[in-house]
């Protein structure tokens, strides 16, 4: 049973014959290798069009700002499970990218569609206001605000917005992020401060990065990150003592027979 249209199929990203490799039209041999950067040609992989000045400044600094953030579950997720095979490092990144979900790394997505929905209508604060109420009322986060460090503003978001600036390209998702943080402690009780989580949609999207490809930025950024720690971790080992540690933090608390007593040295 077939599933699907039936229409023609097609790609427009990638091509070749024995002689050439076609990259989004352009000569990967002749006119990209040594010519452009990872970060263009990321965007180029994406958005289909080399970046401008501002583009890449701007993609360059959101790949930068959300790479590394210490032993989260992602990173502690990839170092124990090469800890456990070895052999396997495309495995360890995989679960690393795994865990990247609602709460790490994959909110900027669904910040960037909050930012999109707000500034989608014609009066934008009054948008903001339902859309937040909306959220309220639901028990849903306001995405990309807030951050359990940062609390009196994410630094990596700031350096964003002024780069943005800078370059030009701060436009109405910037403003939007301005506009709710001002209308957070009225709605919310809480004077939550735009994260990078926010900051990363907000700029992207002023710089006229695709919106659904917004999950992809942090995954790519992380993905230099995981390597690293595995590296550290073939050198350096400390899965199992980190598996260790959490089985040590957590007390059981199930049925068991008279007498017995955990112990899980």
């Amino acid at each position: 049973m077939k599933v699907g249209s039936s229409s023609a199929k097609s790609s427009a990203i990638c091509a070749s014959n024995p002689e050439t490799i076609i990259v989004r039209g352009r000569d990967l041999v002749a006119g990209l290798m040594g010519s452009i950067s990872f970060t263009d040609h990321a965007w180029l992989l994406i958005a289909g069009s080399l970046p401008s000045a501002g583009q890449r400044a701007l993609f360059d600094a959101a790949l930068v700002a959300i790479a590394e953030h210490g032993l989260v579950p992602s990173v502690a997720a990839a170092r124990m499970t090469l800890a456990a095979s070895p052999e396997a490092l495309q495995g360890a990144v995989a679960a690393g990218l795994l865990g990247c979900g609602s709460v790490i790394l994959g909110s900027a997505q669904a910040a960037g569609q909050f930012l999109a929905a707000v500034t989608a209508e014609p009066n934008g604060p009054d948008a903001a206001r339902r859309l937040i109420a909306e959220r309220r009322a639901a028990r849903q986060a306001i995405p990309g605000f807030g951050h359990p460090l940062h609390k009196g503003g994410d630094p990596r978001a700031e350096k964003l917005f002024a780069i943005a600036a800078e370059q030009g390209l701060s436009g109405p998702h910037c403003a939007a992020v301005r506009a709710i943080e001002t209308l957070l402690p009225e709605l919310t009780g809480k004077p939550l401060k735009v994260n990078i989580s926010g900051a990363i949609p907000a700029v992207l999207l002023d710089a006229g990065y695709p919106l659904l490809a917004l999950k992809g930025v942090p995954l790519l950024a992380r993905t230099a990150s995981l390597i690293a720690h595995l590296l550290e971790e073939q050198q350096e080992p400390i899965g199992f003592a980190m598996a260790h540690a959490a089985a040590a933090s957590i007390t059981y608390s199930g049925d068991a027979p008279d007498g017995f007593v955990p112990d899980e040295n």
